[in-house]
């Protein structure tokens, strides 16, 4: 640690804490007022998952015709239309999503200023990992939002959009509950995909090791079939696509947990 921030106080501290979240929050404004003034560019990105030709739907129709296997996915047209039913209803559409869309982009910046904060309290050679942790955890999360808006959001509304209970009932969702579902599908999975660099650091604390990893394996499988239940559509091919991922994610954690155990032992047979 430097000297300098062993002599700060509890107050020094906050005060630190408080100017890495106002930078932190006038970078997500920033893209959120441009995410405002485009908002064509924003929502057709949002809306693409609607269409029919969709890349997801033309993929899953092809992969149907290799198998002469008739795809629901080979349809042109998804059977609902959005609809507001509410005066504020699409301007507020709109500011949140250009909130969240300043978030999902400042994620990067974001990360930067939490490093910043936390890294006075490293050692120097923890301190040097700094662009690449920023690196690996903007990647991660980048896939993550990758995943949820190709995968796990066509999937959802392709589901929801088109089940129906009976003929005399016509689907016509609201545009606040399609932006949620649309949202929630690509954040969660970006937020899931952080997983390796959530046990990376419960290992550097001591919280966390490879052999727990190992021997709770089964647990693990349970919690994330109950993730993948929760942010996909109740049917089992979408939990199957979404599982797989964050399997391999949790394998491959395992891996970052024992490397970091191995450094540490290193390191304090290095000050011995």
């Amino acid at each position: 640690m430097t000297p300098q921030k062993d002599e700060m106080s509890f107050l020094d501290h906050l005060e630190e804490l408080r100017w890495h979240l106002i930078r932190s929050t006038i970078a997500v404004l920033i893209v959120a007022v441009l995410a405002f003034i485009y908002k064509d560019y924003v929502f057709a990105i949002i809306f693409g998952p609607k269409e029919g030709d969709f890349f997801t739907y033309r993929m899953f129709c092809k992969l149907g015709q290799l198998f002469d296997y008739e795809s629901v996915f080979c349809s042109q047209e998804l059977p609902f239309t959005l609809q507001n039913r509410t005066m504020a209803g699409q301007f507020s559409a709109h500011i949140w999503t250009s909130i969240w869309t300043g978030v999902v982009i400042a994620f990067p910046y974001i990360l930067y200023e939490l490093w910043k904060f936390i890294s006075p309290g490293l050692y120097e050679n923890e301190r040097k990992l700094a662009s690449g942790f920023i690196l690996i955890a903007s990647a991660l999360f980048f896939l993550g939002i990758l995943f949820g808006y190709y995968l796990i959001a066509p999937l959802s509304i392709s589901f929801l959009g088109s089940y129906t209970v009976s003929d005399e009932v016509i689907n016509q969702i609201d545009l606040s509950s399609y932006v949620s579902i649309v949202r929630s599908s690509v954040i969660s999975c970006g937020l899931v995909f952080e997983l390796p660099i959530v046990v990376y650091f419960l290992t550097k604390l001591g919280l966390l090791t490879p052999s727990f990893m190992r021997k709770y394996r089964r647990h693990a499988l349970v919690i994330i079939l109950i993730v993948s239940a929760i942010i996909t559509p109740p049917d089992v091919t979408s939990q199957i696509i979404v599982t797989i991922p964050i399997l391999i994610l949790y394998e491959v954690s395992i891996f970052i947990s024992k490397y970091v155990i191995k450094k540490e032992e290193k390191r304090k047979k290095s000050e011995l």
